[in-house]
């Protein structure tokens, strides 16, 4: 009996060392095999490993030189993490569209390159549309990972006695895959620093990490408008997007009339969800070449920027709740920490994609001269605004408050890179700098005023 005891007992370091294991081994593949060429070019569809490439080498590695803080006399007071879900699958739409893709391509394709051979006799369509955009395996890895980087990195807040004083709160939208990424979050910080009996919390919070549901104006003008995404539809006709249709129809020796730009984008996407979710380096990613994935990215781009950008004002100004509340919580950090009290050492928040741009946007950050439109794309190939680099799967943001000799600073990370804030020279500006800085959208950027549908006069035409 002895021995099963203890087994039940150290079950759970068991488990988590075997975990660590089939991680490191899984990356340590992934390093040593060649990836795809156009890798780095899948937008929000992209991995968080192309934005930081030395984690394929140690998935639990810091980057000390780049996350320290601004200067060895500040030490960190309160931090605030807005961090995008973990790897997913593909949305029921997309699975629709690949689908079509194998389709089309098992019955018409006849070239006869290792590649279609492969795809033909050793590939299978394994999506359903029923996981529609839930959580996989690796993006659990990616917050469960994340959680110890940033416990190593920030271990005065995200401590083992900040958990277990309950100073650590934990937001996330409603949608499951977020649900399951904070859990797998909090699951990494378990494991981390073993706080054994502890019943993590966390409450959802749709207000804030879905504000773009609850805004009237944008969901009625952006979202269900027809007409919105007009520069997205332009470059589906453009001649960028039909010289990829041509190369891809010629790879697959089908007519290029087959090939649409939604089945172009079919290919793209089916190339990154191998990679992000298996791991692999898929016969797929042979249908398109780098030149192809610009413009691919492009089209993603101008999407991303005309729906949850600077396209349109109401995009940024959706997030006014969350840049709201983000401040008061650094606010009450800084009142507290000056009134040598310890309430709360940090939040960490999940949510998507659509919460991090329009938040981003917001304060100014990656904003281009000028816009993204159809007819830019060559002149926008060094372009700031560019989701790969932003928003890859496990995409962070993270806001951190420091005591330093000269006062309270501020200092952000975007990716586990420093980001500089718009328009200052200082890494980390003194905190009333900041707010001083963005008092226009302190002292106004209402939410409700901005959401809020014009009024429609109807006249009483009755005689």
């Amino acid at each position: 009996m002895k021995p099963i005891n203890l087994l039940s007992r150290n079950r759970h370091v068991i488990t988590a060392a075997l975990s660590i294991i089939m991680v490191r081994v899984s990356y340590c593949t992934l390093n040593n095999s060649t990836l795809p060429a156009i890798a780095t070019y899948f937008g929000t569809k992209g991995r968080y490993e192309e934005v930081n490439p030395h984690l394929l080498d140690n998935i639990l590695s810091v980057n000390n030189s780049l996350m320290g803080p601004p200067s060895s006399d500040c030490k960190a007071v309160h931090l605030i993490a807005v961090i995008r879900h973990g790897t997913r699958y593909p949305t029921a739409k997309n699975v629709k569209k690949i689908a079509h893709l194998y389709d089309l391509v098992m019955a018409e394709a006849s070239s006869s390159t290792w590649w279609l051979k492969d795809i033909k006799s050793k590939w299978a369509m394994w999506y359903t549309e029923d996981m529609d955009g839930k959580l996989v395996t690796k993006g659990k890895f990616d917050h469960r990972y994340l959680a110890i980087r940033l416990a190593k990195t920030f271990p005065t807040l995200i401590s083992r006695d900040n958990l277990l004083g309950n100073r650590i709160e934990f937001m996330t939208s409603s949608k499951h895959r977020c649900v399951d990424s904070i859990k797998a979050f909090q699951e990494g910080l378990h494991q981390h620093w073993d706080v054994q009996g502890l019943n993590f919390t966390h409450y959802v919070n749709d207000s804030l990490m879905r504000f773009f549901d609850q805004c009237r104006k944008f969901v009625e003008d952006v979202e269900n408008s027809k007409t919105a995404l007009k520069e997205v539809e332009i470059f589906k006709t453009s001649v960028e997007m039909d010289g990829v249709r041509r190369k891809m129809a010629s790879r697959l020796q089908i007519p290029h009339t087959l090939i649409t730009p939604d089945l172009v984008e079919a290919a793209f996407f089916l190339c990154a969800y191998e990679l992000a979710i298996k791991s692999e380096n898929s016969p797929w990613c042979s249908l398109l070449d780098e030149e192809d994935a610009e413009v691919v990215e492009y089209k993603s781009d101008l999407k991303q920027y005309w729906k949850r950008a600077y396209g349109y004002d109401i995009n940024r100004k959706s997030s006014c709740s969350l840049f709201h509340d983000i401040f008061r919580r650094l606010d009450e950090a800084s009142y507290s920490y000056r009134r040598g009290e310890v309430t709360k050492a940090a939040a960490v928040q999940v949510g998507h994609g659509e919460t991090l741009l329009p938040l981003l946007s917001l304060m100014g950050f990656f904003r281009d001269e000028t816009p993204l439109t159809a007819e830019n794309f060559a002149e926008q190939r060094g372009r700031r605004f560019r989701t790969s680099r932003i928003a890859p799967y496990a995409a962070n943001l993270l806001f951190v408050l420091h005591e330093c000799s000269d006062g309270l600073r501020l200092q952000l990370f975007l990716n586990e890179k420093p980001l500089p804030l718009p328009n200052m020279s200082h890494p980390a500006p003194l905190y009333d700098t900041v707010r001083a800085h963005y008092s226009g959208l302190l002292h106004g950027c209402d939410f409700n005023k901005e959401c809020e549908l014009p009024k429609v006069n109807s006249m009483n035409t009755e005689l």
